[in-house]
């Protein structure tokens, strides 16, 4: 897989928009998961755009240093936090579900979703973007530490950190564990 992204961005670098386009197949649904987790559903289609429009603008800074996936989500890093210092928004709107099938179940799920979403709104961006970059995306600690360009030690004190507050903040909204 590594090495056939290798093979794409090499041949966007030459201007390809053929090859943009796979890229771009290939990491918007991760980038706009992303933007609707940090800057919400209103605006997350445009700062995915925008993310974009960045990645093929800077792509020729691409050195390879580090795997194309994590190069890119530095730069929607950067995108979002840029848009939520402009814009003076520290918070993201809650994500509106409905259940297909109005069972008590998929409404308990809803209610938890809204729950979860709202307590993350609460989080400090930057702790945000550590939490759901190891809990919903899966990376690693030393994935998220050269994408945030910060130590690994320290991204596990600020995991650490986005998890209690956001247990503190689940709590004051009613959860219970």
């Amino acid at each position: 897989m590594q090495d056939r992204i290798v093979e794409i961005v090499s041949t966007a670098q030459r201007g390809d928009r053929e090859a943009q386009r796979q890229l771009y197949v290939e990491y918007h649904q991760q980038v706009h998961r992303l933007m609707v987790r940090m800057v919400g559903v209103q605006e997350a289609d445009d700062l995915t755009q925008q993310v974009f429009l960045q990645v093929f603008r800077k792509l020729g800074q691409f050195t390879g240093q580090s795997r194309f996936g994590t190069w890119l989500y530095r730069v929607a890093i950067n995108e979002s936090l840029q848009h939520l210092r402009r814009s003076g928004r520290r918070q993201t709107r809650t994500l509106a579900e409905d259940p297909a099938d109005g069972r008590s179940h998929a409404r308990d799920k809803l209610e938890q979703r809204e729950l979860l979403d709202r307590a993350l709104e609460r989080l400090d961006p930057e702790l945000r973007l550590i939490f759901l970059l190891r809990e919903s995306e899966g990376w690693g600690y030393r994935e998220i530490a050269r994408t945030m360009k910060i130590p690994e030690g320290t991204v596990g004190s600020r995991l650490n950190r986005a998890r209690r507050e956001l247990r503190r903040y689940l709590e004051e909204l009613g959860w219970e564990p």
